[in-house]
């Protein structure tokens, strides 16, 4: 699998210290380029937010002096002014709380479409970075699993570039503005106990916080397990049903589910211990400094009015404290679920476009092995030195035991692997040289396992050159003989094909297929074992439309049975890596060897299926005596 650099450091981590480092890489998802609106849109929503800060700050001025108009010691000169000073600072006390509420909700309106920007952003990075990764990379990952790290990502990444944006940086300001108004107004007592106060808050809170960041890689890890059985589970439905597995797949998934249960009950018990602990080190606080200001009321040195003021500010900055320590927490959560995500997209390709690649230049086109030597694993070679070319619009057939490296030479043709000696060219060009779009833009492929996409009939062929018009499509079927199959269902080419293609017959899959590589018209082709799951009659069905793709086109066929390659320019028979035979269909049966064997093997097979298929149809060897066949 490719592997980052060595030594380099993953660019989103949850892990304690990293958080802001973090946030810086990620600023490119709150600040977008080439967005000049959505920037605008992110100073609004700050200047918003410090107009609701603003407002915040001033309500408890306002409801201080109302306690104070109201509590007797001031001198009133009319019963009117009496009344008129505190009803406009109750009306001063209510628009300052309604403009915080409204230019809060502002603040969350004009954000929504940064963050939903960022998601977008994100999940088609990551979607465009999934497709560039290499087969190997795929093979080795969970679906079920895949699906689920970038669905928590894509809503981790709003919630960080939110919590990041709007909350730490006011808070912050909020903090110091309070502060100051303690120093002016209470003295430097107050403000000592307020800093030990947020200290000890904040502390626990990273603390406690950092804690729970193992608990909730755990619950991610059982909730990606969980996720990639399910769905591994339902690809195979009809697996699970010949083999009545149906309770041990439960029993699977229900012991992934376990761990998901008691991660996630752990975190809400965790949550609960933080939660309460961030309460008693607030409420600590709240009682020294209220008892501090009960004997300065008594003193004579603090007004009623100074007291509901200093009260109201503690109560006040525990929303933005409380919001600190859950703005906190919601970004390490956040940064938890979107990490995985990022280990994916600092994942190197393992098979990349040099920066002086060109696009693919087809005159044969002529295919050439040159001395090619490949492995998946160093201490297991696959293919050892093998040899040959394909002249241009010539069949070459690849023909061997299984594990001989047949669909090896299919995947480096498309550049899925980088040979590890030797070279491949086309029309003389190293594949390596060349871009990897114009290359596989050139090649058709017709695999042994045709997987349709759930979408209709039309789109699958369509799939083959997107675009394509109706007639095409229609022609393209009708070369691949299974126009009239579609023509006679009741939905046309709107019919769908289920998951994987699992509402039609291999047969049909399989033609659908052709279908879609006629639509390509590639100059090469590929046939991997195209046939060798289907019956014989419709083998020689197929058989007749793939003749007629391959017609005049440079073409591989990789073959198990070999009445598929009887017509083939040139057949190579492949033995441990390495090419043992080579030579037409006539010539080698001539030469006894490997595949003389393998031939001989399988006409006796299929001799002996014919004879029993005839001994079914005629049980009681009517037609061996010679009895009169029915009319």
């Amino acid at each position: 699998m490719a592997q980052n650099s060595a030594g380099k450091k993953p660019s989103v981590s949850a892990d304690e210290g990293s958080v802001f480092s973090t946030i810086r890489n990620l600023w490119s998802y709150m600040w977008p380029e080439n967005r000049p609106d959505l920037r605008l849109k992110v100073v609004l929503a700050l200047g918003a937010l410090l107009i609701s800060k603003v407002a915040t700050t001033l309500v408890p001025f306002a409801y201080k002096g109302i306690i104070d108009s109201l509590d007797g010691t001031s001198p009133d000169s009319t019963l009117i002014l009496g009344l008129a000073v505190p009803i406009v600072l109750v009306i001063a006390y209510v628009l300052g709380n309604v403009i915080d509420a409204g230019f809060q909700q502002l603040r969350d309106v004009l954000f929504a479409s940064v963050g939903q920007h960022a998601v977008r952003k994100l999940a088609l990075e990551t979607f465009h970075h999934m497709h560039r990764l290499s087969l190997r990379f795929h093979l080795q990952r969970r679906t079920g699993g895949l699906s689920r790290v970038i669905e928590r990502g894509t809503k981790g990444i709003e919630t960080v570039v939110r919590f990041a944006m709007l909350n730490i940086a006011p808070t912050i300001v909020e903090f110091v503005v309070v502060a100051i108004i303690f120093v002016w107004l209470f003295g430097i007592s107050y403000l000592g106990v307020l800093v030990v106060m947020i200290w000890a808050y904040l502390y626990f809170t990273i603390k406690a916080s950092n804690w729970r960041i193992a608990i909730r890689r755990d619950m991610n890890d059982s909730d990606t397990d969980a996720n990639g059985k399910a769905i591994d589970s339902l690809l195979n439905f009809e697996t699970v049903k010949y083999f009545a597995n149906e309770e041990m797949e439960a029993k699977r998934y229900d012991a992934s589910m376990a761990g998901y249960e008691r991660s996630a009950i752990r975190i809400w018990t965790s949550l609960g211990w933080l939660n309460f602990g961030q309460a008693v080190i607030f409420y600590g606080g709240f009682l020294i400094i209220s008892i501090m200001a009960i004997v300065g009321v008594m003193n004579r040195t603090l007004t009623l009015g100074d007291f509901v003021l200093l009260n109201t500010f503690l109560l006040q900055i525990y929303r933005p404290l409380n919001f600190i320590g859950f703005v906190y927490r919601e970004l390490r959560q956040g940064l938890t679920d979107i990490e995985e995500m990022f280990k994916l997209l600092d994942q190197n390709p393992e098979i990349e476009d040099r920066a002086d690649a060109k696009p693919l230049a087809v005159t044969g086109p002529v295919i050439r092995f040159e001395d090619v030597s490949f492995h998946y694993d160093a201490d297991r070679p696959i293919l050892k030195g093998v040899s040959f070319d394909v002249p241009a619009g010539k069949t070459v057939a690849i023909v061997g035991p299984t594990g001989a490296g047949k669909s090896t030479i299919s995947r480096l043709l498309f550049r899925f692997y980088d040979v590890t000696g030797g070279r491949i060219t086309i029309d003389g060009q190293d594949l390596r040289d060349v871009t990897q779009a114009s290359l596989r833009s050139t090649i058709g492929m017709v695999p042994q396992d045709t997987v349709l996409f759930n979408d209709t009939i039309g789109y699958n062929i369509e799939y083959g050159r997107p675009g394509a018009s109706q007639d095409e499509v229609r022609e393209a079927a009708r070369m691949a003989q299974v126009g009239s199959f579609i023509d006679a269902l009741p939905r046309g080419y709107e019919t769908p094909v289920g998951e994987r293609g699992l509402k039609l017959s291999g047969g049909e899959k399989q033609r659908v297929a052709i279908a879609r590589t006629i639509l390509k018209s590639p100059s090469i082709l590929i046939l991997d074992e195209a046939t060798s799951a289907l019956d014989t009659k419709t083998e020689r069905d197929i058989q007749q439309a793939l003749d007629e793709v391959s017609r005049n086109r440079t073409t591989v066929v990789i073959a198990h049975r070999l009445s598929t390659v009887v017509n083939a320019d040139e057949i190579l028979v492949l033995r441990d890596g390495q090419v043992a035979e080579r030579g037409n269909h006539w010539s080698l049966l001539q030469q006894e060897g490997l595949y003389a064997q393998m031939w001989n093997r399988q006409r006796e097979a299929s001799e002996a299926a014919e004879r029993l298929a005839r001994t079914q149809d005629d049980p009681d060897g009517f037609v061996k005596r010679g009895a009169p066949a029915a009319e």
